[in-house]
């Protein structure tokens, strides 16, 4: 008896029921119900309380910016990797590392950065032994700037991870015809290899902004929600003694989907551009 081909997808299927479309139904129908399990509109005015504005600045704010740095930093060191001559066995190195650390994340990350950057951490005792306190000059691990470094961790890795493919598909005859019309190596990056790599960095910084949004034991492990992060004040509201309200929580989830959606269309449309180049 032959089997029809559409059994093969039905795994998927069901995983995606189970896994997607539940939760979200979820999510969208607690985001409409209050405490008391009555119909309300009141958790998505709630969405506009100034500490909840807040959050989300702050939310995308730390976003975009580990996705900007992670940007420029994992781009330079894959084009190090890929066309600057790096030798083969660093670059088979940096790639395993950039596997490994693009997926490490949440309370270990947390722990290690610190035991090395915390008040008594490794590198912290190394300058205090070379007469250079680092929390005197005012850096401190547990505020915004140093979760933007703990984030740059695994933002930095992905990004190389994501980029390089593109880097390695940048055809030698674009170069050549960029260098017979008498471009240099600058003309050729402004003119010819910027261009064509915009949509991959365009699809890449929206892949690093929603990776950074969506974190959240590595931002309570290290700050202990002293930061007011979205994903934070949402673990709150659904699981906490004193900011308990599901609903709000919900809500606030909601606000996150929709952000996240509008970031996955333009990563969509982004990869479609890159994919005429064959990138």
């Amino acid at each position: 008896m032959k089997i029809p081909g559409w059994v093969g997808v039905v795994p998927f299927l069901l995983f995606a029921f189970l896994f997607l479309l539940i939760p979200a139904g979820v999510l969208l129908v607690g985001a409409f119900l209050g405490p008391d399990g009555q119909w309300t509109l009141q958790n998505l005015v709630d969405l506009s309380r100034p500490r909840i504005v807040a959050a989300y600045a702050v939310t995308v704010q730390l976003s975009a910016l580990t996705a900007v740095l992670g940007l420029v930093l994992g781009f330079l060191l894959a084009w190090s990797v890929t066309l600057g001559g790096l030798h083969r066995n660093l670059r088979g190195l940096l790639m395993t590392f950039a596997g490994v650390a693009s997926n490490f994340g949440g309370v270990p990350l947390a722990f290690a950065f610190i035991a090395t950057l915390g008040r008594v951490g490794l590198v912290t005792a190394l300058f205090n032994a070379l007469g250079f306190n680092l929390y005197d000059q005012g850096f401190s691990l547990y505020t915004f700037t140093g979760l933007t470094l703990t984030y740059l961790y695994f933002q930095l890795p992905l990004m190389v991870l994501i980029i390089t493919p593109s880097l390695e598909g940048m055809k030698k005859e674009w170069r050549e015809a960029s260098t017979s019309l008498g471009g240099g190596r600058w003309t050729y990056w402004v003119r010819v290899g910027l261009p064509v790599l915009t949509p991959p960095l365009l699809a890449a910084f929206l892949l690093l902004f929603g990776n950074a949004f969506g974190a959240y034991a590595t931002a309570y492990a290290l700050t202990g929600g002293v930061i007011n992060l979205i994903p934070i004040l949402i673990g709150a509201q659904i699981r906490g003694d004193v900011l308990h309200n599901p609903g709000l929580g919900y809500a606030l989830a909601l606000g996150m989907v929709a952000i996240m959606a509008v970031s996955i269309a333009i990563y969509t449309w982004a990869q479609r551009r890159a994919a005429r180049w064959g990138l």
